[in-house]
């Protein structure tokens, strides 16, 4: 497996050695908790990743996700099906006794996502850090973090909003959507699913219940009809799979075990599962962005890495905004 190292989007107010005294085994202790856990549950990996979305698109990278009280995004519907907040809270307490009151949350889970990344198969990048942890968290805000279900044009327009551009969105849409719906097991880089050279040999399993495309192939956008984009034959498969809601159904309806690239030509044949995915392949404006990385895999996996960079830079606290906090789930 190759690495790419990556220095991305902009970095003001942070700094690439800024524990280097204060701390200096941050990033070893956020490795080797990472490691442990996703050793345990690989699913976490793809988990943190999105959890650190979720804590960028609102308010910016500033940990305000982890709050846990009453009214805060945590809280929110659109936050119940995040997951890591305890292999966070193991990582914090960890640091504390390592040094007390240095590394901020929203550090740790920036840190964490970039650690998971690696742990799940894909690529390392620099994190800079200096990020302070906010004070706010407001669950009627994460309203505006997509769910899976807008359109292209709602999605581009979010992400546009953060400074986070058409490429990006490709890229990071596996984070969104993908993991809200399926359990991936073993060795995956969410987003896109791609086989890299180097991987000819890893296997992924991934699965969805079947509540998760009910809608999608029996009353798609309030009629009594499936969504259009649904291959014919796939609908019937799918169908007789899903005939209750807590089943469970493969992504790939080819290669279901096997980490490979066959997902994306199932999509050529209007197969793909998530309808997500679908307006992924269908749509003008990404439609060449998934065909390049079909036909070239390594430029998925170095702009993965770029683009999580980016998401990791959004509009952060640093210097005298925030704080530091002692426990990542309360003030």
């Amino acid at each position: 497996m190759g690495i790419t190292s990556l220095i991305v989007g902009d970095t003001s107010g942070l700094s690439f050695g800024y524990y280097h005294k204060s701390c200096p085994n941050f990033e070893s202790i956020v490795n080797q908790k990472v490691n442990q856990w996703v050793k345990q549950d690989p699913t976490l990996a793809p988990s943190l990743m999105r959890l650190h979305f979720h804590d960028c698109a609102v308010r910016g990278c500033d940990a305000s996700i982890l709050l846990n009280h009453t009214g805060s995004e945590r809280s929110a519907a659109a936050s119940k099906t995040l997951r890591g907040f305890d292999l966070i809270d193991d990582i914090k307490a960890a640091l504390e006794k390592a040094c007390p009151r240095t590394v901020s949350c929203a550090d740790i889970l920036t840190s964490a996502a970039r650690d998971a990344t690696v742990a799940a198969g894909g690529p390392f990048w620099m994190v800079p850090y200096g990020r302070r942890d906010g004070w706010v968290s407001i669950a009627a805000e994460t309203r505006n973090v997509p769910m899976g279900y807008e359109n292209m044009d709602k999605l581009i327009e979010f992400f546009q909003s953060r400074g986070l551009n058409i490429l990006d969105l490709v890229v990071l849409s596996g984070i969104l959507f993908l993991e809200r719906y399926c359990r991936l097991f073993l060795k995956i880089v969410v987003a896109l699913i791609w086989q890299r050279p180097s991987d000819a040999g890893a296997h992924t399993i991934g699965r969805c219940t079947c509540g998760s495309i009910q809608e999608r192939i029996y009353y798609y956008n309030g009629t009594n009809k499936p969504d259009p984009s649904v291959n014919p034959g796939y609908l019937n498969f799918l169908r007789r799979k899903c005939r209750w809601a807590s089943e469970e159904i493969y992504l790939d309806a080819s290669t279901p075990q096997t980490f490979d690239s066959v997902y994306y030509n199932n999509l050529q044949k209007k197969m793909g599962l998530l309808h997500t995915d679908q307006l992924l392949y269908s749509d003008v404006r990404t439609n060449p962005i998934v065909t390049a990385f079909v036909s070239e895999p390594f430029l998925f996996y170095q702009q993965f890495s770029v683009s999580m960079a980016k998401l990791g830079n959004i509009d952060v606290l640093t210097g005298n905004e925030g704080e530091v906090r002692t426990n990542c789930n309360r003030r």
